[in-house]
Parts: structure tokens; sequence; C-alpha cells
């Protein structure tokens, strides 16, 4: 059966072994034979990955075929590449396999299953077996001997180097995703996030299509005595893995959901959580998942005493640890939950205007999603030397292949018909821009986020911005009045009237260059600068 599945996958006249849904105590000792990477004095397992450390977009492709031509959002994010093309690069990569040693895994890609997609993962590395075993969701022994033909296979050859003049890609390396043939090629690169984000941008593609539920970038929590269940999106930086990790509820996820008309459910079996600078004061649950059968990747380990730096950055910023979810204490191990009561959209505006919590309406809130707004400050990349907008539609612009307008009406039909609340939630900056305020304090978000949760918000006054067409909250237990609205935070008011209506613009310019077909109502619902 495996020499079948191999077959079909363009790989043949075999020289290597195989070994298939090897457990995490026999890829490690794989790994380690290999030279892959070392065991952490935690008992992780620790690789470098070269040149990428982090996601590629200039060499990820989506393969132009009939069958989605007229679907797919072509452009700069969804990159088209020719059948032609497709066919010369995974004829070169099938023929590299052919001759390695390949481990495999039948993984899930959905925790209710009846939504679930089957993955057949094909890996060169031990240590990127060990992660798909890790982030895809295990099958029992009953669904492995079922397991039957996969709805998509995915060739990993990431030390095979290609050949960019010859045919006619940007690097060395290439990811290309084939709906018609359903299969995903990935060569050149061996940062494991490229094979976990083509897997979920074939989900946001098929979930959609195929099942009518909406994909969401997001993370997932509930309240275990009442089931009561939450949506967190954000960017990188906004706050979503803390906010979201809460002792007091139980995690669903970290970051990639379906939201069906019988709740959300997980598309992960694992976490795939940022290492930079974490410790057990900071982020208790993410460092004590890493033990033995975690992967860690870029994380600096001393040779002599096997311990790794996670403050470390000389490698990258971009340090990462996967592991499976029941490595969290609280997570709700099935993966899934109930309709959303509440959807909590985080941002961190280093402008220093945005109000630090806000009541969105159903157009609003589809506004906002399609937006994706959050600001990086200065220092963060080269050339920001002040606070600059960045937009990231549906907050996972890169991975989501359809028109964003699709999947806004989808969230703005589920809000409509479930009614569920949506929350803006400003992390960043207050009593000024950055460089000049506050960051807000943590403990208010925390009191916002709760007041949020359970309706608490509900019960008091709003007062409507003009300026950014949101209804602020004028009292949370545990946040100061004046935080709430924050040009009351800002010595300078006309500085603060400037600054707002500045933001303003850039979301209007934003909707009015990248959505220019957006309904006329969810346009108005958004910020106005005149």
């Amino acid at each position: 059966m495996i020499d079948d599945r191999l077959t079909k996958a363009g790989i043949k006249d075999r020289t290597g072994a195989v070994l298939i849904d090897a457990s995490p105590a026999v890829l490690v000792e794989k790994a380690l034979s290999r030279g892959e990477g070392v065991l952490t004095d935690t008992g992780a397992f620790a690789v470098t990955t070269g040149r990428y450390t982090g996601r590629s977009p200039k060499d990820r492709f989506i393969v132009d075929t009939e069958d989605v031509h007229d679907k797919i959002a072509w452009g700069s994010v969804n990159m088209p590449i020719s059948e032609d093309t497709y066919h010369a690069i995974k004829r070169e990569v099938c023929d590299y396999l052919a001759s390695r040693d390949l481990f495999v895994v039948h993984g899930l890609a959905g925790a209710n299953r009846r939504y679930a997609r089957k993955y057949f993962v094909v890996c060169e590395l031990a240590s990127q077996a060990l992660f798909v075993r890790n982030m895809l969701v295990r099958p029992s022994q009953k669904e492995l001997e079922d397991y039957g033909e996969p709805d998509f296979t995915v060739l990993a050859a990431p030390m095979l180097k290609l050949d960019p003049e010859r045919y006619g890609i940007n690097s060395e390396a290439c990811v290309m995703i084939n709906f018609r043939e359903r299969q995903i090629v990935i060569a050149g690169t061996q940062y494991s996030g490229e094979i976990k984000k083509s897997i979920f941008s074939t989900m946001n593609y098929l979930m959609p299509v195929e099942e009518g539920v909406l994909p969401m970038h997001s993370s997932c929590n509930m309240d275990p005595m009442t089931g009561d269940t939450a949506v967190f999106f954000g960017l990188s930086g906004t706050g979503k893995t803390t906010l979201s990790a809460d002792p007091n509820r139980a995690l669903i996820g970290d970051d990639e959901h379906g939201w069906a008309d019988d709740g959300v459910f997980n598309f992960e079996g694992g976490c795939y959580a940022k290492a930079i600078r974490i410790s057990y004061v900071t982020e208790p649950q993410i460092y004590s998942a890493i033990r033995f059968g975690a992967l860690a990747e870029n994380v600096v380990v001393n040779p002599a005493t096997r311990e790794p730096d996670y403050f470390d950055g000389s490698l990258t910023e971009n340090t990462r640890v996967s592991y499976p979810v029941e490595y969290i204490d609280n997570a709700q191990l099935l993966g899934y939950g109930g309709v959303p009561k509440v959807v909590i959209m985080l941002t961190a505006d280093a402008f220093g205007v945005l109000p630090p919590i806000s009541r969105l309406s159903k157009d609003a809130a589809m506004y906002q999603f399609v937006s994706g707004f959050t600001s990086k400050v200065a220092g963060t990349e080269r050339g920001i030397t002040e606070p600059t907008p960045t937009f990231s539609t549906l907050f996972g612009e890169p991975f989501m292949p359809l028109n964003p307008l699709v999947y806004a009406d989808m969230f703005g039909e589920r809000m409509e018909r479930y009614g569920t609340r949506v929350y803006l939630i400003n992390t960043g900056w207050t009593g000024g821009p950055y460089g000049t305020g506050e960051r807000i304090k943590l403990s208010y978000t925390r009191a916002m986020v709760t007041a949020a949760l359970t309706g608490a918000v509900e019960q008091g006054r709003f007062v409507h911005d003009d300026v950014f067409n949101l209804d602020v909250p004028q009292h949370i237990e545990g946040v100061p009045e004046h935080v709430l609205n924050p040009r009351e935070t800002w010595a300078d008011k006309a500085a603060y009237d400037e600054q707002a209506r500045r933001l303003a613009a850039m979301f209007e310019r934003n909707a009015a260059e990248k959505y220019p077909d957006m309904a006329e109502e969810v346009r108005a619902a958004g910020p106005h600068s005149a």
C-alpha cells in the first residue's frame, strides 16, 4: 500500500528505506543518527534551518490550472506557476526523493472528523517528520487502518537546491500547491513552517469551496464549565497567543481553525510557537511544553551543556518550537468547541489613537476583518523610523487563496446568524504614539478581554467614535475610565485629532486600493478621516 501511494505521488524506482508513522522516540533517534540536530537538556530536539529561517513568500506558487483559474485571488501573494514548470520541478523532486531514505506520516487536518482532510506527507528529514507528526491531527489506530486514499500529498525535499534559471523561479527554493493534483511540493527550504502554512492554505481553499466552512487564522478557547467559545484574531505582536492562553479557559488551538455550522474546530493537532525570549515567567505553558517530542528551530543551544538560550536571536528572531497540543495543560484535547459567542480582533496601534476596546457592528466587523490592521514600530525592521501601518487581509493574507470578500461575507453571515459579539481590542500605545506614549498595561487588556468574554462590557454605556466609527464602552472594572478614551490620555488634544485622522485616512486608502468591490455598507462602516 505504501509503495502504491509513493508511486502515485510520482516517487518510483526507490533505492532508500521508508519509515512509516514512526513514534517521536524513533524519529528523534533517526534524526540524531543522521546528524540533523541535537537533543537539548529539556529533551526537545533542536535543528537549524540554514538560509531560510522563515517563510519565503516570493518562492510560493499556486499552479494555474483550469479548475482554479477563476477562483484564486492572483497577485503578489498568490502567484501563479504553469503546469509545465510544476511538472518539471516535481519530476526533479521525485527523482531526488527516490534515492533517499524517506519518512512518511499519515495525518489529518481538522479535529472535527466531519470536515477533516487526509494529508499523506513524505519527508526527506526525520526531524521534519517529527514536526508533521506534532502539527497534524494524529489519527487513531482505527483511522490509520481505514485511511484509504489521501486527500492531499505533500513532498518535502528541503536539501534539494533547485536551479532558478532553469525553471524561471526566484531562488533555489520553491513551494508549489496544485489543487488539481491535490499535491504540495516543497524544495530547497528546511523551514518547517512552509509545510504547515501550505497545508493551511489548501484548507483555506477547500473548506469554503467544498464544505461551506469559514477558515480562520486565529486562536480559540472556551469556558470549560459553560462551553462558551471565543475566537481571537491578531497579527504578530498583538498578544494573540498570550491572551488566548488563559488558565481559566481551555485552549482549543493557537493558530488555525474552521467555523462550521456546528461550531469551531482546530485544523491542527499541535502548536508552532515563537520561542524568542520566552521564560517560565513570561510564557509558562509554552516553556513547559518544550520537552521530549518537541522540535525547536533555530534556537541557539550551548554545545557543552546542551542548554537552549531563548534570548539569543543571532540565528533569527523567528525562533520556533512545535509540540503536540496535549503538551498544554489546559488544552481542549478534542480540538473543537461550540459556535463562538465572542470574536476578539487584536491590534497593536503604535499611533496611540485607537480605543483600547470597542464594539463592532456586523459591517464594521467585516471591514476590520478584511483590513487586518496592526502597526510596526521603529527598530523592528530596517528603515522603520516611525509607526508604520500594516494591513494583512483577514489577519492572514499570505494563506488565503480566494477573494478576501468571500471570507468576509461568510464571517458577516455567521455573525448575523448566531448573534456573535465582536470587539476590537488595541494592545498598543496610549497617551501618544510609540516613543512618546506608553504601552497599554497588560492587566488592563486582560480586564477588557474578560469583560468582553463574560458580557460585562455590555452592561455599561457606550459612546460612538466618529473618526474610527466604533462604539467605545465607558466603564470596565479594573480599567481607569480615561484610558478607555484615548483622546483623554494625550496632553495635546489637537495632536491626537490630527493623528487619528491620519490613521483613518490610511484605512481608507487601503480599502480603496485593495477592495474596490467592497459593499458600500461595509465601506461606510470603516473609519472616516473627513
